[in-house]
């Protein structure tokens, strides 16, 4: 009777302890199932842009002193060109801006010139707004100049949402000390991106909302850009329409093409 309560007990110790491996086992995978830093960023990579994007995009550039509203239409390979056409108003009609690797050019139709754009001018902004040369043409890459880890998780808006630090690489000729992002952790939708000096100051804050289909896809449609010191300052670009995965004519990344507006 002794011997029988004993292997029962045994029974009843070794269950326990299989059904406690279990849920060690159960919580190891499902941690080993969490996307990396870099994956989470991959992804909204890939969402705002794709291989390709060929689109038409709306500026709306507000300062305390004036405003104004510029029609784009973009062409993106990515990582490696890009170019920028002003469509409208009638002042700015036709200015253009390409980018190949490390190379960019801007266009003036009103003195008929193509500038190049040294390296040095790349975080300057581009037609006044809170964006640079650099976000406009994509010349530095989040992905390739940079590291990447979970800095934890946060709520917004009732949705769970990934923290990822971005940090740049030794070698990399990138102006942010650091890039925040915010990513909502249920689709690897982009919620907000916060950009950091080399001393650990707030510069600058990237807002998504507005989210729609376009060009086949579910994506943030409004993107605002609020400088921090620069009370009253805001950029939004919104996406009106897009195609995107689709080959781009290598006439457009050119600089005759650049050239006629």
């Amino acid at each position: 009777m002794k011997r029988r309560t004993m292997l029962t007990i045994c029974g009843r110790s070794l269950a326990r302890a299989g059904f406690a491996a279990g849920l060690l086992e159960g919580a190891s995978t499902a941690r080993a199932q969490e996307p990396g830093g870099r994956e989470i960023l991959e992804r909204v990579e890939r969402l705002l842009w794709g291989s390709t994007v060929q689109g038409e995009y709306e500026m709306n550039i507000t300062t305390p002193r004036w405003q104004r509203t510029l029609a784009l239409r973009v062409w993106i390979e990515r990582p490696r060109r890009s170019f920028v056409r002003i469509l409208s108003p009638a002042k700015e009609a036709g200015i253009g801006s390409l980018r190949i690797g490390s190379e960019m050019w801007n266009y003036l139709p009103s003195v008929e010139r193509v500038i190049k754009i040294p390296p040095s001018m790349m975080l300057q902004p581009w037609m006044g707004s809170d964006f640079t040369n650099d976000d406009l043409v994509k010349e530095s890459s989040i992905l390739d100049d940079y590291t990447h880890k979970i800095a934890g998780t946060t709520t917004v808006d009732g949705q769970e949402a990934y923290q990822v630090d971005a940090t740049p690489k030794p070698e990399a000729a990138v102006v942010w000390g650091r890039v925040l992002y915010l990513v909502r952790k249920r689709d690897f939708m982009p919620i907000k991106e916060e950009f950091f000096s080399e001393r650990g100051e707030l510069v600058r804050v990237l807002s998504f909302s507005d989210v729609r289909s376009v060009g086949g896809r579910t994506l943030p449609t409004r993107w605002e850009m609020r400088p921090v010191a620069k009370t009253g300052n805001l950029t939004t670009v919104v996406l009106k329409d897009a195609v995107f995965d689709r080959p781009v004519d290598e006439a457009i990344f050119s600089q005759r093409h650049l050239q006629k507006p």
